[in-house]
């Protein structure tokens, strides 16, 4: 199922660098969750998904700037992380906590799932990141060149006790790390 088509983002955006998000990364992402948005924007603006994610984090990784999430290989979301060179993370007031959890409910294979949410995306046409999409709704917005991949191996966890819990059905996550190249806040 194809989302929204997306339209182009405001003049509202203040561009800025990672090290001025606000809050803690651990309460935005682990508490209020983030919406994790990639695809091919540029070839057809309908080609895009997102995902609710409480999974993830920021810090410096090979003397840059980074984010990281993760994507189970059964997602809508995850064929676009593969293919597409952005990813963004979007956060939002809590007032859009019941958006996030229909975007993490609710399949892209089959259901628009911004109409759904009633939010509205958007493709940041200017500036770092150029061609990531988010949510004109979103208060701070992640934007991410995509930079290194890795699947879990469950033969590496060293406590699996505590973590195959997360994995009944054996779909480990892929990790995404992606070089920070803007943070925008909606002014």
């Amino acid at each position: 199922m194809r989302q929204k088509e997306v339209i182009p983002a405001g003049n509202e955006w203040i561009e800025t660098g990672v090290r001025e998000f606000p809050g803690s990364p651990i309460k935005r992402i682990g508490d209020d969750w983030m919406l994790i948005s990639t695809g091919n924007i540029a070839a057809d603006k309908g080609n895009w998904n997102t995902m609710t994610a409480s999974w993830g984090g920021l810090g410096v990784l090979w003397s840059t700037e980074v984010a990281f999430c993760f994507i189970r290989p059964g997602r809508q979301t995850f064929p676009f992380a593969n293919d597409s060179p952005l990813f963004s993370l979007s956060f939002f007031d809590p007032a859009f906590h019941k958006a996030l959890e229909i975007c993490g409910s609710v399949s892209g294979r089959d259901t628009d799932k911004a109409e759904k949410a009633g939010l509205t995306p958007i493709v940041f046409e200017n500036g770092a990141g150029a061609g990531a999409v988010s949510f004109k709704e979103a208060r701070e917005v992640i934007i991410c060149q995509k930079f290194y991949t890795h699947d879990f191996d469950p033969s590496r966890f060293v406590v699996p006790e505590e973590i195959e819990k997360n994995y009944p059905e054996k779909d480990y996550h892929r990790m995404f790390i992606g070089k920070v190249l803007a943070l925008r806040i909606r002014g």
